[in-house]
């Protein structure tokens, strides 16, 4: 009996020998940005896909304050004037900036993004489809096709922060 108490006893002492590992807390990426236009910050912005829900929502005319997350598709190649941003399933709102204050970067498609302004939807005049397929690179045969206006989800943005 006595032995084994004394195994118990080493044990319990090379046990509580044992240095213990504290988990740190992890501490939240910081996303850092580059601003555009107005200042604005990144807090209590609503996914792309919450945002599609409410453009499927609105008929043409309407329109509400927002600011949301989204990644860009195409930017204006000619001088950055206008983006377009991926809603998901498909769908992309073309982006403007208030009053033409404002450019964004010629670069930034794939880039994660956050718009601040108003959302919209519009219908899009055959003409100004085609300068937007011309200011985008489209070739005279894809410009030429365009012979129907569409119906857009369209952002007027005050502000905007481009992941970097």
């Amino acid at each position: 009996m006595r032995p084994i108490i004394v195994v118990f006893i080493c044990v319990l002492m090379l046990n509580s020998c044992k240095k213990k590992v504290e988990e740190t807390p992890k501490e939240p990426v910081k996303v850092e940005y580059a601003s555009f236009g107005k200042e604005i910050i990144a807090d209590d912005a609503i996914a792309s896909s919450s945002m599609l829900k409410h453009y499927k929502d609105m008929t043409t005319g309407d329109s509400i304050n927002s600011k949301m997350t989204a990644t860009v598709t195409k930017v204006c190649q000619a001088k950055g004037c206008w983006m377009t941003l991926d809603l998901g399933d498909g769908n992309e709102a073309m982006v403007k900036f208030k009053d033409y204050g404002f450019f964004v970067p010629k670069d930034i498609a794939g880039k994660a993004v956050i718009v601040n302004g108003k959302a919209y939807v519009k219908e899009v005049p055959v003409e100004e489809l085609q300068h937007y397929a011309e200011d985008a690179g489209k070739s005279a045969e894809e410009i030429a096709s365009i012979t129907e206006p569409k119906r857009t989800f369209s952002f007027e943005a005050d502000g905007v922060l481009v992941a970097q």
